[in-house]
């Protein structure tokens, strides 16, 4: 038993210290894969598990990227959560120390500025297939997916319009969907 114990909180280990260094721009933009690791390939949860893990880490106080911490402990209790806390912060830590030290340096240069324009598309593609991937895992089917499109175009056409006027509008229309029993 213990050595089962011990390969689950390695696994853990092993899943989340590589996705710490591919979160660009914070953690959500590791969702997917996170998603794609705990429900697909280690089967630590099932898809609406993952999606009450989702909301409820966006739910609670404190950094999103609490999913790591909330899987683990839904894998392993409290040791779970302490190594999937450790490994998806420590090591993008550590790289984010180094790379500040050598980046502050070269800061106004071509290819400083060049390597900058250059993530920011990277980090919108992990942001979008993290929300594609929660869409996937919702329960609500195709409501969802409506909402999703229209504040998404919302924000294109109006890029600086806040969203929480978006977050009542939809709240509004699922509590009106769950009122009167009807799913789209």
């Amino acid at each position: 038993m213990r050595d089962s114990f011990a390969d689950t909180l390695f696994a853990l280990f092993a899943v989340f210290a590589p996705l710490s260094l591919l979160s660009f721009g914070g953690g959500n933009a590791t969702i997917a894969d996170i998603a794609h690791q705990s429900v697909a390939v280690r089967h630590w949860t099932s898809e609406r598990e993952f999606a009450d893990l989702f909301a409820l880490s966006r739910a609670a106080p404190g950094p999103g990227s609490m999913l790591a911490a909330l899987i683990g402990w839904n894998v392993a209790g409290v040791a779970g959560a302490l190594v999937a806390t450790i490994a998806f912060y420590l090591p993008s830590a550590l790289l984010l120390f180094a790379a500040a030290k050598i980046w502050g340096h070269w800061r106004g240069s071509r290819w400083h500025q060049a390597v900058e324009r250059g993530i920011a598309p990277i980090a919108a593609g992990l942001f979008l297939s993290g929300g594609l991937a929660v869409l996937r895992a919702s329960p609500v089917g195709a409501a969802m997916w409506l909402a999703a499109a229209g504040a998404t175009a919302v924000l294109l056409w109006r890029p600086k319009l806040h969203p929480v006027p978006l977050l009542l509008l939809s709240g509004a229309v699922f509590g009106l969907i769950d009122l009167f029993g009807g799913t789209l």
